[in-house]
């Protein structure tokens, strides 16, 4: 017998899955690094979330919840954290499409130079 609970993570399961392959699409139509690093974090932290709510409500076991809650928060700790490191790296190494960049906020703050002498500053 099919209950609300049921109706309510599946529909939650659903969703989070659209949202993850909206994240991959977005993965693959964006034109450059900068650009990727949304969709690689927003849409799929909250499908990922989505999904693992379906999970928790169509089980309604305590264990599973406190699992699934745990991965949850690793994935919003640990997804900013990397996509902010990849676009560390594509700053420092001059790979970000200036091109298509309406505003560069972080040209005055660099120093000149190739990306592997001129990162840290000077500690003197």
């Amino acid at each position: 017998m099919t209950t609300f609970f049921d109706v309510v993570a599946a529909i939650c399961m659903i969703t989070g899955s659209l949202l993850a392959l909206v994240a991959a699409i977005g993965q693959v139509r964006m034109p450059d690094l900068l650009s990727r690093t949304h969709p690689a974090t927003k849409p799929q932290v909250l499908g990922l979330g989505l999904v693992l709510l379906g999970v928790a409500l169509r089980l309604r076991e305590p264990e599973a919840f406190g699992l699934l809650t745990l991965v949850i928060i690793f994935q919003l700790v640990t997804s900013p954290v990397a996509s902010h490191m990849i676009g560390r790296a594509a700053v420092r190494t001059d790979n970000r499409g200036e091109e298509r960049l309406v505003v560069d906020e972080l040209s005055e703050d660099r120093p000149q130079g190739r990306a592997d002498e001129g990162d840290v500053p000077d500690q003197r």
